[in-house]
């Protein structure tokens, strides 16, 4: 997953032009690059997908106390990135539903006339909790931790986020970890209908 991820940020970064900048701005742009990519690591991946499938988070079900405790540690990860709430009243949160959140955090974009377009990136953190037969071919009634998808999944999103900060894109982007997605791709079509 790792090598993956910075195939793809480095396909991002790569594509902005750097011909006409002077020797000094080129070896600056150059060093926030290799930065940007060397502060993806494979010990902080795991780190955050282990802890969010740890079964403290009970399955991370939408609307739960699981799912909230999840949310409020992927927050303070936000907080400690710096990135800008993008969610209701000035806040990362963004609630719909039976008590759903979404999670929005934004890194400004660098260019004054490009800064309006919004990039998103989005992952789900929630996943099914404790299992139903609606949603789990396994033993239901135990906790699911969700790790194979939707926690890396997170866990990659965190890491972009803070690549991205030692090398700030000229768009804005807007970090999203989506809720309610196991319930019916929720949290992703509350945000399209009442982007914030």
């Amino acid at each position: 997953m790792r090598k993956t991820i910075r195939v793809v940020l480095g396909m991002v970064i790569l594509a902005a032009p750097a011909r006409g900048m002077a020797n000094e701005l080129a070896n600056d742009l150059a060093a926030r690059r290799k930065a940007a990519l060397a502060s993806i690591e494979s010990r902080d991946l795991k780190r955050h997908a282990f802890l969010l499938a740890e079964d403290t988070y009970e399955g991370r079900e939408a609307g739960s106390r699981g799912g909230y405790a999840a949310g409020a540690y992927l927050v303070r990860e936000f907080a400690r990135l710096e990135l800008k709430p993008a969610g209701d009243s000035g806040t990362y949160f963004q609630s719909f539903g039976n008590g759903y959140r979404n999670l929005l955090g934004m890194l400004p974009g660098t260019d004054p006339q490009l800064q309006h377009q919004v990039i998103v990136v989005g992952a789900h953190y929630d996943h099914v909790g404790y299992g139903n037969a609606s949603n789990s071919y396994g033993p239901t009634g135990y906790i699911h931790n969700g790790a194979d998808d939707n926690a890396s999944g997170t866990s990659a999103l965190v890491e972009l986020a803070e690549a991205f900060r030692h090398c700030p894109p000229r768009r804005t982007i807007l970090f999203a970890l989506w809720d309610a997605e196991e319930k019916g791709l929720l949290g992703s079509k509350h945000w399209t209908q009442y982007p914030t």
